[in-house]
């Protein structure tokens, strides 16, 4: 397990679960269960009153009298338009005016319960169906900053090590895996999904704190930084820009297949240039003292590019946008640069960049007019095309324009920053 996280057990939970300071106590609510069900992208349902999580069943039980009697069911995971990946997702049942069993872990602080299941693993979907709506959730749910417990569904130990201080930041008491359990648990309350406003985003309109994009930022600063000087600040008097690369393996597509001569042309361009080649196994500290220390930041669009939630405002980011990416490279990354303040610079390829053009040629439609031939379905087969199969070769010529521009404005915020 990762340094400072925990996952739940019988000896720990009353050591970990201290009664939090008594707010001003707002009007008490009714003991009831609701279901919000009118957003596209999620669910999320909730129990006012005592609740008794059954990990054995997936149920929870409303545990006090209520007028009604009520029977919901959900599956906590902001993305159920996409029927095949929420089939995976653990459906969880919330039950009022049923005999509920007994409470074998007491608990005294309210629990958010959650999926990481369906396409976590990938790294842009941990950030875009998980960490930013966990963000949401927790900023909407506890508007007060309210002490809460982690109940997280299909977690898997590699997950929960990697995230580790990611989570830990969140809370600080154990996390707790329905899967792992036999023992019921009890809680004041319950929330359970996650609030999604749709890809990357954080909509300060419906936070009740106004919180944006770069709330989330200083959130995983005070995650990963822990305020410590990276090593990369502590170089020369007058250090050179310094520029991550961020590159792919062969065989998952999107490869920069000239990547040597791009990064000799950085460095000619008065880059100091870093290879980033993220792998699962990447520890996360170390990856954001990098990306957080630079002043510059070039890749394909692909997931290893949420690594530009690591960058600081002010710095340049250049996403390289393959043939039939460009609706992706928008709602994936562009917003989310430009709301976090980032020197956003974008670099659509041509025809001729592409290793499509090899394959299906000059005049295909697919090349020609990629959003033509996609029409309104993006499917699994068109995907693996445009992501997959393609691989890109960056006219040098063209390309250094961009890389001339991105050294200006990385030299710029150096000069505002005292050179670090």
């Amino acid at each position: 397990m990762a340094k400072g996280i925990e996952v739940f057990n019988r000896n720990n939970v009353f050591r970990k679960d201290p009664t939090p300071p008594s707010p001003q106590s707002p009007l008490p609510r009714p003991n009831q269960i609701n279901c919000d069900r009118s957003h596209r992208f999620y669910d999320l349902c909730t129990i006012n009153g005592p609740t008794v999580l059954d990990p054995v069943n997936s149920t929870l039980y409303l545990s006090a009298p209520t007028n009604s009697t009520t029977v919901e069911k959900i599956r906590p995971y902001p993305r159920k338009w996409e029927k095949p990946i929420m089939a995976g997702i653990q459906e969880f049942t919330l039950i009022s005016n049923s005999k509920s069993p007994l409470c074998q872990a007491q608990h005294k602080l309210p629990a958010i319960v959650f999926s990481a299941a369906g396409y976590t693993g990938n790294f842009f979907h941990d950030f875009n169906d998980g960490f930013i709506p966990l963000f949401i959730t927790v900023n909407s749910v506890f508007p007060d900053n309210q002490d809460f417990i982690l109940v997280i569904s299909q977690a898997q130990n590699w997950w929960i090590s990697k995230y580790g201080d990611l989570l830990h930041t969140y809370s600080k008491h154990p996390v707790i895996i329905p899967e792992n359990e036999t023992s019921t648990h009890c809680f004041p309350s319950a929330t359970l999904g996650l609030i999604s406003h749709g890809f990357m985003t954080i909509d300060p309109k419906l936070m009740p704190n106004s919180q944006a994009l770069t709330h989330f930022h200083a959130f995983l600063d005070k995650a990963y930084n822990h305020g410590q000087n990276h090593p990369w600040k502590s170089n020369p008097p007058k250090p050179r820009a310094r520029l991550v690369l961020a590159t792919r393996n062969g065989g998952v597509g999107r490869v920069i297949s000239n990547q040597n001569e791009v990064k000799h042309l950085a460095e000619e361009i008065g880059f100091d240039v870093i290879i980033f080649e993220p792998i699962p196994q990447t520890p996360l500290q170390q990856a954001y003292a990098l990306i957080n220390s630079s002043h510059a930041m070039v890749g394909v669009h692909g997931a290893g590019l949420t690594h530009s939630l690591f960058l600081r405002p002010g710095v340049v980011f250049m996403q390289v946008v393959p043939i039939g990416a460009d609706w992706l490279a928008e709602v994936c990354f562009a917003n989310s640069a430009r709301a976090m303040g980032l020197e956003y610079l974008e670099y659509r390829i041509g025809a001729e960049e592409s290793s499509l053009i090899d394959k299906y040629g000059k005049n295909s439609s697919l090349i020609k007019d990629p959003a033509t031939f996609r029409g309104q379905n993006w499917s699994s087969a068109i995907m693996d095309i445009y992501l997959k199969e393609q691989n890109v070769k960056i006219d040098l010529i063209r390309f250094r324009e961009y890389l001339k521009e991105a050294y200006k404005k990385a030299e710029e915020f150096m000069e505002k920053e005292g050179a670090s």
